[in-house]
């Protein structure tokens, strides 16, 4: 018997795993808040609980929200993303050598600990393939691949981003990923490609979550090609 945690609500009513708890934590936080272990067990005991569930596919609300952190003590995003109108093979290589050097800060910190690795294939290589797609504007061939890559890209983000000490507000943190990267720019691209093919639209919130669809206020985004 397996039981998961899933984040994104519409991805577990979609794929129906036997067992799911969904938390309305931020994405790449399934357990809710760093170093705390009170509620980490929580979550997990109440994970566990599902599997005195006989028949699947089961999925359940976890009823507590992660503690807000005040944004006023979060630290600044200490990473300045290049703005560019190249192709996309360049736009996101550039990104990446930006982000590298925060995350192995991080994953040294960690002692090695990361939530990157589910695709098996190596940040590089995921970069490059979602790239080559974006730039012959078409949709990835490989649609298991394509999730996994871009759950380890939106974790290797992350990590990057969270390298500095401190405590960081989730909220400006996927703000950040959605709307000033540019990663996070052709993940709307692909969103819309899907969403616009009659067969593979219900593919489209697996690419990118509800909140991720609004606009960053006071902020301007830049455009796709």
């Amino acid at each position: 018997m397996t039981v998961s945690i899933a984040l994104v609500r519409e991805n577990a009513e979609s794929l129906q795993p036997p067992r799911s708890l969904w938390v309305s934590f931020p994405l790449g936080r399934p357990l809710g808040v760093p170093n705390d272990a009170a509620f980490q067990h929580r979550v997990i005991d109440a994970a566990l609980t599902l599997l005195g569930q006989e028949r699947g596919p089961v999925l359940e609300d976890y009823d507590e929200d992660v503690p807000e952190i005040a944004t006023e003590s979060a630290p600044a995003c200490p990473v300045t993303f290049p703005r560019d109108d190249s192709s996309w093979q360049n736009r996101l290589a550039s990104e990446l050598g930006t982000l590298q050097p925060w995350y192995q800060m991080g994953l040294s910190r960690r002692q090695g600990r990361t939530l990157v690795g589910v695709s098996d294939s190596s940040i590089h290589e995921i970069m490059q393939r979602l790239a080559e797609d974006l730039d012959n504007q078409q949709l990835p061939a490989d649609l298991v691949w394509f999730k996994s890559a871009i759950e380890d890209a939106k974790a290797y983000y992350l990590e990057a981003l969270t390298a500095q000490p401190g405590q960081y507000d989730q909220v400006e943190l996927y703000q950040t990923l959605w709307h000033d990267t540019q990663f996070g720019a052709g993940l709307r691209r692909f969103y819309d490609q899907f969403a616009a093919d009659e067969k593979l639209s219900g593919f489209a919130v697996i690419v990118l979550p509800r909140e991720a669809l609004g606009e960053k206020p006071d902020q301007e985004i830049q455009n796709e090609n």
